[in-house]
């Protein structure tokens, strides 16, 4: 059975790229490109793994991040921050949040999917 991402970014061409690259290695993709869409998503598709960027038109990605880490139905699932705010207050914001990591764009696919695969393979 697949392993399941749900992508949450706002720009729907990266999302589309990000979701073609990890469809073509074998993940089942979902997509949500607000914080809200994301919220509910978490909890209807039930992924393994969410890719969350941190700029969302109607929430912060941290806002999210908190929201689906305190509900207890998806409190499971890392979240992995991956936008293009840079700095280490961005990063320590994410993790303080409940991201598990945080990367900065643009990434390289092998790092996002060598990334990927470090937390959905631990969860077992």
């Amino acid at each position: 059975m697949a392993k399941k991402i749900l992508i949450v970014d706002d720009n729907e061409h990266l999302r589309q790229i990000l979701a073609s690259i990890l469809r073509f290695s074998g993940y089942e993709i979902s997509e949500a490109a607000t914080g809200t869409q994301a919220i509910e998503k978490a909890v209807s598709a039930k992924p393994n793994l969410i890719l969350m960027d941190l700029d969302l038109p109607d929430m912060t990605g941290i806002d999210a991040t908190q929201t689906i880490s305190k509900d207890p139905r998806t409190a499971h699932i890392p979240i992995v921050g991956c936008s293009s705010f840079s700095g280490w207050d961005w990063r320590e914001k994410a993790l303080c949040a409940g991201m598990v990591d945080y990367m900065e764009k643009p990434v390289h696919a092998d790092v996002i999917r060598a990334k990927i695969e470090e937390f959905i393979l631990s969860e077992r």
